[in-house]
C-alpha cells in the first residue's frame, strides 16, 4: 500500500512553557520574498500543512512573548464573530514598528480578506504539522515518554517527548499496553474511558504505546496523530 493511500502522521506540539500572556498587534500583508508562501504553507480540506508560515516580529514582541526559546507565536483574529487561529514561525525584524507582526499578503487575505487587521499574538501553545513519510518512518518503534531531535519536526536544537496518540478512527495509545496493535482491554481509567462511578471498569479498544511502522498499516486504523511536548 502506498503512502498516498494513509492518511499522513500529524504531530501536534506542545510547549510547556507558552504561558497565558497575549498582546495586541497590528498585522499587515507583505509581499516580501521572504515571506513567501509555500504550497507546504498551506492546510486545505485535502492537504495537511508540513511547515508552518512565516511572520515578522518586532523586537519588542519577540522579547515580550519570549519568542526566541521555540519561536512559534500564534494569531488570532475576531472575523464575523468567529475565532481564526493560525500559528506561525518567526522572524525577528528590528526594524518592524513595535507593535506590527507581517506576514505573507495572500494569506493574510485568505485569513481575514484584508492586507491590514487587529489580532491577539501569543507564544504558541500547540500546533500541529504533517510529517512525510521518511520522518515517520524514523519515528517508528518509539514508544510513549521516549525522546526524539526536534529537527525531524522543524525544532532544531529541542528534544520532543512521546505523549500519546490516535489512530484515524480516534483510537487512542495507552501508555501501559506493549506493542503497536490495536487491542480490547478492560480500563478503569483514561485514556480512552472516563468512570463515572468509583470502581467502574469497561473493556475498550485501544493502540499499544509504540509508534507504528507506516509501511505496515492500513488505511483505516493507521495512526493519525502523535502528540509530543518540548522538554526544557
Amino acid at each position: 500500500m502506498s503512502y498516498m493511500e494513509r492518511p499522513p502522521l500529524r504531530v501536534v506540539i506542545s510547549d510547556p512553557k507558552a504561558g497565558e500572556k497575549i498582546v495586541n498587534v497590528k498585522v499587515k500583508g507583505s509581499d516580501d520574498s521572504a515571506l513567501e508562501l509555500k504550497p507546504s504553507m498551506v492546510k486545505k480540506k485535502d492537504q495537511e500543512r508540513t511547515e508552518l508560515p512565516l511572520a515578522f516580529v518586532s523586537k519588542k514582541i519577540y522579547d515580550e512573548l519570549m519568542l526566541g526559546e521555540v519561536g512559534v507565536l500564534t494569531l488570532r483574529f475576531r472575523k464575523d464573530d468567529k475565532k481564526i487561529n493560525i500559528p506561525l514561525k518567526v522572524v525577528l525584524k528590528e526594524d518592524l514598528p513595535e507593535d506590527e507582526v507581517h506576514v505573507n499578503i495572500e494569506l493574510l487575505g485568505e485569513l481575514v480578506g484584508e492586507m491590514e487587521a487587529e489580532a491577539e499574538a501569543f507564544r504558541a501553545k500547540a500546533w500541529q504539522i504533517a510529517v512525510p513519510e521518511d520522518v515517520a518512518i524514523k519515528l517508528a518503534g518509539l514508544k510513549i515518554k521516549d525522546e526524539f531531535d526536534g529537527g525531524l519536526v522543524g525544532l532544531p536544537g529541542k528534544r520532543l517527548v512521546i505523549t500519546g496518540g490516535t489512530d484515524a478512527t480516534g483510537i487512542p495509545m495507552r501508555p501501559d499496553l506493549p506493542g503497536a496493535t490495536r487491542k480490547r482491554i478492560l480500563l478503569s481509567g483514561p485514556p480512552a474511558f472516563r468512570p463515572k462511578e468509583k470502581g467502574e471498569r469497561r473493556r475498550k479498544l485501544v493502540r499499544g504505546k509504540v509508534v507504528p511502522d507506516p509501511r505496515g498499516e492500513r488505511r483505516k486504523t493507521a495512526l493519525a496523530q502523535l502528540n509530543v511536548k518540548i522538554k526544557y
